[in-house]
């Protein structure tokens, strides 16, 4: 049978490899010990399974190693459990009493799954081509007994649909229940954290709806290339955003290097340190206060002045009143927008700034608009 390497092959070999990469770093002993985190790599590590077994169906290669066909159906289901304990980990802090309850699905699956996945090649052989090739010929074979003699077994796509639709609700509730708590539009909001939920909202709901597409589009399985597609887009998508909040392309030079030379802030905490700092910043906007400053917003992280502000200079590739600026700017502008009623220096008051002129040069240097020309456009 001849082999089948095109774009859409080395487009899905692509995400499988910066899937693993990424789920590398995740899971490392430093980040997997935030819950997001943990989830975070379990779901790469879960696409990178789904992916490997597609890019194989879809290339021929699977030929060699008929062992795997269809290995990646179990771990599918902790696609839908993942997510949604990423959510409610980013939500709360933690996923909650018992997060192993959400994994007990897959495991049920697997052990139903066990009468096909120890069966010989050619039964493989067989599955391989009715889902990829049909109309070719099958191996002969002889059952001593149904290796699918389960529903759940039997439709894994339909079960697989169950499955994201039900951990898509949960995932709705938690999302809308943190956007009423902190007062945030569901379109418009500028929380980092819940920009991020809401992301996986879609993220869960455009997987369900091309899984359902595809299935209703192609035979058997010979569109899931589709679909390995789109999950390699978000492993890309995932490595952008990590690497545009990098501090990497922010590292100070060398003339700079000896301020924190001896600090014994090491990156992971500086990494840890900067997440509290996006949360405060993010729940609390202590930048509103016109007293806010690096002492205060050092113990309200429980960190040292020094840290927290190596952390910026070094994390964020900026200074603490600049951090300031963007933040009180970034409320100006929505304050601007959202109460056309409430004049331009009263704002300027609401977002910390004790004068219209400071308000005016901060906002202008980092819009190139004053406020009122703002809030005209």
């Amino acid at each position: 049978m001849p082999y089948r390497v095109d774009l859409f092959a080395v487009f899905i070999l692509m995400g499988i490899v910066q899937a693993l990469f990424l789920s590398f770093f995740f899971l490392t002993r430093e980040n997997r010990k935030m819950p997001a985190n943990l989830y975070h790599g379990i779901l790469l590590l879960t696409m990178a399974a789904c992916l490997l077994e597609i890019l194989l169906l879809y290339t021929g290669y699977i030929q060699h190693m008929l062992h795997l066909v269809d290995f990646s159906e179990a771990p599918a289901f902790l696609i839908g459990p993942a997510l949604y304990l990423m959510v409610v980990s980013l939500i709360h802090g933690t996923p909650g009493k018992r997060p192993y309850l959400h994994f007990i699905f897959p495991v049920v699956y697997l052990l139903l799954q066990l009468p096909f996945l120890l069966q010989p090649e050619n039964e493989k052989y067989n599955a391989y081509i009715f889902s990829y090739h049909p109309g070719l010929p099958y191996r002969e074979m002889h059952h001593a007994f149904d290796p699918r003699p389960f529903w759940v077994t039997d439709n894994h796509s339909a079960t697989l649909l169950i499955s994201l639709f039900l951990y898509g609700i949960l995932v709705v509730v938690e999302v809308v229940k943190a956007f009423r708590q902190k007062r945030e539009s569901l379109l418009h909001t500028q929380n980092p954290v819940l920009r991020k939920v809401r992301a996986g909202i879609l993220h869960l709901a455009l997987v369900f709806g091309i899984i359902l597409l595809v299935k209703l589009i192609y035979r058997a399985d010979t569109g899931d290339h589709l679909l390995a597609a789109f999950l390699s887009l978000t492993v890309y998508f995932t490595s952008f955003n990590i690497i545009r909040q990098s501090g990497f392309f922010s590292q100070v030079g060398l003339a700079e290097a000896p301020r924190y030379k001896n600090s014994s802030v090491t990156p992971a905490a500086q990494r840890e340190l900067l997440e509290k700092l996006t949360r405060l910043m993010a729940e609390e906007k202590p930048f509103l206060n016109s007293n806010f400053s690096l002492p205060g917003l050092a113990q309200a992280l429980h960190a040292s002045v020094h840290a927290v502000s190596q952390a910026i200079n070094e994390g964020l590739g900026k200074s603490f009143s600049e951090l300031t600026a963007e933040y009180r700017i970034e409320e100006a502008r929505r304050l601007l927008k959202d109460m056309p009623h409430i004049k331009v220096e009263e704002i300027g008051l609401q977002v910390g700034y004790n004068s219209k002129s400071a308000f005016n040069i901060a906002f202008k240097k980092l819009t190139q608009r004053t406020p009122s020309e703002y809030r005209g456009q």
